[in-house]
């Protein structure tokens, strides 16, 4: 089986995560880039949204974890999210990276995090 992959780059959601006094006080930025891999020659062939997984359906997903939940590390946050995407039974494999652009003055940390079924 051939995979592709999907990407969702620039998503910006706000969250409390944080392991130093005071991040988890104040929903801060988390920049979030995915990519996923599944077959989509069906999607290919028809042209229809239902052979597919929507981008939409996706960056809602996520924004909402990252809002909803609360984690000290974004490791943690990343394997939340790994785990909401892989319950997609058509997800093979999965990639995120977070970013915390408002973190420290000068450099921006970021964790990328890999999954498979």
């Amino acid at each position: 089986m051939s995979l592709d992959t999907i990407e969702l780059r620039g998503i910006r959601a706000w969250g409390r995560h944080g392991a130093n006094p005071g991040e988890q006080d104040v929903a801060q930025p988390i920049d979030v880039e995915l990519a996923f891999e599944l077959d989509l020659r069906a999607a290919r062939a028809s042209d229809a949204l239902g052979d597919t997984v929507s981008y939409a359906d996706v960056q809602a997903l996520v924004v909402g974890i990252v809002a909803r939940e609360r984690f000290a590390l974004l490791e943690r946050l990343g394997e939340a999210i790994l785990t909401a995407l892989l319950r997609d039974p058509r997800i093979v494999r999965a990639r995120v990276t977070l970013a915390k652009p408002g973190l420290l003055a000068g450099a921006t940390p970021a964790v990328t995090l890999h999954a498979a079924r």
